[in-house]
């Protein structure tokens, strides 16, 4: 099986998020944390690495919070998977020289291959997609029910 590290699935937690219940303001780590019940020292870490890649954007100031950088159409879930492979510290198994002849030009390559694929379907699948699938479930956007269109 392949393995998912809590960080990633936190922060693609988190960012689906804030796609999903942003509303006029942006979305503080407080509510992210509330909602995904995501522990604060994983997503702070998370969506600071998130800001540097370009896929949230940190807004300051006691109102502030984080918004998506770009439109949710155009943040694929290996956006999100690969800023946060950046923050892991384990060395690339597929990469090691060391093993057998089997491992390192038979398992090692497949792997690679499986991992190609799985990385393809996160590229085609959007935030977006994902929202909708939140809303068809029956999920509540907070951010929604906060938006008032009144004049």
């Amino acid at each position: 099986m392949i393995k998912l590290s809590k960080k990633t699935l936190f922060a693609i937690e988190a960012v689906l998020d804030i796609a999903y219940h942003a509303g006029s303001e942006p979305v503080q780590s407080r509510e992210i944390t509330r909602r995904q019940c995501i522990p604060k020292r994983y997503l702070e870490q998370a969506l600071q690495q998130l800001v540097r890649d370009g896929i949230l954007s940190g807004v300051r100031g006691p109102r502030g919070g984080y918004r998506l950088a770009r439109e949710r159409r155009r943040i694929s879930l290996a956006d999100i998977v690969r800023s946060m492979r950046k923050t892991e510290t384990a060395e690339d198994p597929l990469g090691c020289p060391e093993g057998s002849d089997l491992g390192r030009t038979v398992v090692r390559p497949l792997w690679g291959e499986i991992l190609e694929d799985v990385m393809a379907q996160l590229e085609t699948t959007t935030l977006d997609q994902l929202c909708t699938r939140a809303n068809d479930s029956g999920i509540v956007s907070e951010g929604r029910q906060n938006l008032d269109f009144t004049i």
